[in-house]
Parts: structure tokens; sequence; C-alpha cells
């Protein structure tokens, strides 16, 4: 129970890593606010805020379903009002909902490019921002991106994509730094290997012996946010690198299918 009395807010917790997020930190101990878009079951999508919250609370866990989508302001600030209402605190918060564009510029219409930076890095920020003057009273918190380190990397054929994902990243450092003196922890984190998730399966169904387990990014998330937030902020780590630091050395356990060994993501985006 490392998270035992605090309170989470995760955004796109009705499927894939948020689910798999909310799930973990509930049974860790933590209030979990379930964030998403999807209150109705969709035939396209699996998985609802609800059928999360019934899980969390199936184990014995405390959770609130709040339908938000992070691109409105407004939706944001009453999320962050409602979690404050109905746990009294926010200690935790997950910038998990995210959107997937694997299109050149030409093939980029402005319309994908704004929804793809709205649903990232715009609304990283915004659910930062909201959330901030709680934490800053209490001055203890922690802000995590779902976003890689901004490597020089070149991302032909994902302009708009790798922009609003880096976007997310620099926000998570910049933040850090203005935080810093409030104990308020700003990182990011993101898998070396593909994850399990509705976006990998649409995108590379044929390859889940290139999967690992959403598991491995909620024990490097559980490494980040039990950390005293003074102690690791302003950074952008990697899944592996954080379970390193652990001591961990063993990553077969996280692969989807027994026996593989994923390549890292980097190199099954290059040949996308």
């Amino acid at each position: 129970m490392k998270l035992k009395g605090q309170v989470a807010i995760i955004t796109g917790a009705s499927r894939g890593i948020g689910k798999a997020l909310a799930l973990r930190f509930a049974r860790e101990g933590a209030k979990v606010v379930v964030s998403s878009k999807t209150d109705e079951p969709d035939k396209k999508l699996p998985g609802t805020i609800h059928e999360t919250v019934r899980e969390i609370r199936e184990g014995g866990g405390e959770a609130l379903a709040v339908k938000v989508d992070v691109r409105d302001e407004n939706q944001v600030e009453d999320m962050v009002r409602r979690t404050v209402e109905t746990f009294g605190r926010i200690d935790i918060l997950v910038n998990n909902a995210g959107a997937i564009s694997l299109t050149d510029v030409l093939n980029t219409p402005m319309k994908k490019f704004d929804l793809v930076m709205g649903v990232n890095a715009r609304a990283a920020y915004a659910c930062s921002r909201a959330v901030l003057p709680h934490m800053i009273e209490r001055r203890y918190g922690h802000i995590l991106m779902m976003s890689p380190p901004m490597a020089g990397d070149r991302a032909p054929g994902k302009t708009a994509y790798m922009l609003s994902k880096f976007g997310m990243t620099f926000i998570a450092q910049s933040l850090a730094e203005e935080m810093r003196s409030n104990n308020i922890a700003v990182n990011a984190l993101w898998p070396v290997t593909m994850i399990e998730s509705q976006a990998v399966m649409h995108f590379w169904p044929d390859s889940r012996e290139q999967w690992r387990k959403p598991e491995i990014m909620c024990d490097a998330a559980m490494l980040i946010v039990t950390r005293n937030p003074s102690d690791l902020t302003g950074r952008a780590l990697l899944d592996e690198d954080v379970l390193r630091e652990a001591g961990v050395t063993d990553f077969s356990k996280y692969a989807v299918v027994p026996g593989t060994n994923p390549e890292p993501i980097s190199k099954l985006l290059a040949a996308s």
C-alpha cells in the first residue's frame, strides 16, 4: 500500500496503459479519479471509465469516474473541482490520454494536427495547470507525462505526432523548474518497446512478439511517484532505465508472447 491515503488523477484511464495504472495505483492504496471521454460502451473500442471504476471497487479500492474531453479546459477544471470535492486533495496527476497519427505533413490536415496537439501537448498543459494550486497548497505532488525523451533524432512521417509528444516532455522539464521550490515533481515516462494497447493493436496488429505488457509501465511509474518529489524531477525517463536503477535486470516477464525479446520502439516506428 505504497500510495495509501493519496489521490491520483489518471487521464485516458478507460483502457490500455491508463487503465492498468488506475488499477495498480488503487491496489497500492490510492483513491483514483478515472478520467476519459469514454463513458458508454463503444463498438470499436473496449472499456469505459465506469468499467475501470467497477474493477477498482471490486478489488476493495476507491475511485471516481469523470467523463472529460481533455481538449476542453472547462471540463478539465471541473474534473479537478470534483476530485477535490470528493477526495479532498490531489497528490498525483498522470497525463496519459493521447492521440496518435503516423502520417507525413502532406497527409496530416490541420484538423488532425489540432487533434494530436490538443489531446497531447495542450491537454497535458491544461491538466497540469489545473492541479497545481492544490499541490502547491500542500507543498507536495507528482505530475507524470507519458511522453518520450527529446532526442536529436528526426521523425519523418510522424512530424505532428512527435511534435505533440515532445511538447509534453518540454512542459515536464520546464514546469519541473518552476515547481522545484514547491516540492512538486514533474517527469516524463516512455516505454522502450511497444506496449500492448489499442493504438499498438491498430497500427501493428501482426507484431505481438514485439509487445510488452502495460505492467512494465506501471512498475516504472510506481518507482517514480513513490519517490520524494525533490529527489526526482525534470527528467525524461525510459521504463527500462527506471527499473534497472531499482535493480531489475530481467524483463522477460513483461513480454506479451513468452520467450520473445521485443525490439525498441524506435526501430518499429522507423519501419512504419
